[in-house]
């Protein structure tokens, strides 16, 4: 990378993307944590089902949204798509703000449960943009740092978990009296914000810009032949599609049930605040997820994405295990277990995720085949949290982490039937040229 448009260009990009993931993490799963601290049926407000209720509608949506972005992104490009959609994923911020119902401004009877749904839903729709987008740029500018520079951008991830999660759950608590509304109109500035700097800052392609990936001085060696657009025919009648299907989906589901159910688990055993002790744990494994994305995304340009993989789903077995296992009361250790847990899945998912299909359909065929595969990955995503939130809620937490350790052995099983599978790039890639 020693051409400096290059460097300027990467560096703009890292940074966007780990704007972009600090805001899709908080928003897609993270932010339930906040919303059922401070609104509790306990306190006069919705209960968790129905405050989870509009995330898991839209969990479902997303399912349709994520071939829909892929093909804008395949058909307009990165930029236009993302703008539009984020200038109403920041409009529907503000509406979280004016629905309010938190406890400390008296419970359901000072908001609206009609308003919190509608605007919740759109903001969960809106983010999943954020990532798609955040994944395309790096896989159009980069192919033999692919994984590190996606270990960058996706340290945003458990950045927000330090940040959103564990330090605005104590911030609110502590100094805003339980109100979480300055939160949100935060998140609604920085959404403005980086929406500006996408308009005026970034291309879509190096090429755009006159440059090639990596800052190299030519044209990809992997890439000599035509371009091909897959069609979803094209994309589901090849066995590493369901492949890649299986094992991301598996590894998908584990992170949005243990994330968007954790505070309820913790809840459940002993009020808020088991779970407000448990939020500093969080902090620590968010913070060690930082250096995990960066050490995945390391591993995959070194081991390859499939390698890499079946490491990180043995890891999720850590805070499945520590969540399943906690006492009343809560326990240290397995506090401590489930935060380095966290530091695998928040920062090995999001990395290793787009860095596999991009290791299995190379840098143009990316999106094309991202948009179907991520799409019905997202299919049994979609209950993740709801399940384990109505298991957890009727007493029957056990099952539900007995069926997540069985999920992810699936991955595990579905990513060891790739080993044989060879990276699309090779050419391009340290170990394929080697």
């Amino acid at each position: 990378m020693g051409n400096r448009k290059f460097l300027g260009n990467a560096i703009l990009l890292c940074v966007l993307g780990i704007v972009f993931m600090f805001l899709y993490s908080g928003l897609q799963n993270d932010q339930i944590g906040i919303i059922q601290t401070f609104i509790t049926e306990q306190g006069g407000g919705w209960t968790a089902n129905a405050t989870q209720l509009p995330m898991t509608a839209g969990n479902f949506a997303c399912i349709i949204l994520t071939f829909v972005y892929g093909t804008l992104f395949v058909k307009y490009g990165v930029k236009k798509p993302l703008i539009v959609v984020m200038l109403i994923t920041a409009a529907a911020v503000i509406g979280m703000v004016a629905a309010n119902g938190l406890d400390c401004n008296g419970g359901a009877a000072s908001g609206s449960y009609p308003l919190f749904f509608v605007t919740l839903f759109i903001v969960r729709c809106g983010c999943m943009i954020l990532q798609m987008a955040g994944f395309m740029l790096v896989a159009n500018w980069f192919i033999r740092l692919r994984g590190q520079i996606m270990g960058i951008v996706t340290l945003g991830s458990p950045l927000f978990s330090i940040v959103g999660t564990a330090g605005m759950t104590n911030l609110i608590s502590k100094r805003f009296g339980g109100d979480y509304r300055p939160f949100y109109i935060a998140v609604a500035v920085l959404i403005i914000v980086v929406l500006l700097i996408v308009a005026f800052g970034i291309k879509d392609t190096p090429e755009e810009a006159g440059l090639y990936p990596d800052g190299a001085d030519h044209a990809p060696a992997s890439e000599k032949g035509d371009e091909i657009h897959l069609t979803v025919a094209d994309v589901l009648k090849q066995k590493k599609a369901w492949q890649l299907i299986v094992s991301y989906g598996a590894f998908t589901f584990i992170i949005n049930a243990c994330m968007g159910s954790m505070a309820i688990r913790f809840i459940t055993l002993g009020g808020p605040e088991v779970w407000i002790g448990a939020t500093k744990y969080l902090a620590i494994g968010a913070v060690l997820g930082i250096p995990m994305s960066y050490i995945f995304g390391f591993l995959d340009d070194k081991l390859g994405s499939v390698k890499a993989s079946i490491i990180l789903g043995l890891c999720e077995l850590i805070p499945v295990l520590c969540l399943m296992m906690q006492p009343m009361g809560g326990s240290v250790p397995l506090m401590v277990g489930w935060g380095f847990g966290v530091a695998c899945m928040t920062g090995g998912v999001p990395t290793l995720h787009p860095c596999i299909t991009a290791y299995a359909y190379g840098r143009r065929e990316y999106q094309s085949a991202n948009r179907i595969i991520m799409a019905i990955q997202l299919i049994p995503s979609a209950v993740a949290a709801m399940m384990m939130t109505v298991l957890i809620t009727s007493g029957r937490a056990m099952v539900g982490y007995g069926i997540l350790i069985a999920v992810v052995v699936l991955g595990l099983a579905a990513t060891c039937s790739m080993l044989s599978l060879e990276d699309a790039n090779a050419a391009d890639r340290d170990y394929g040229a080697k």
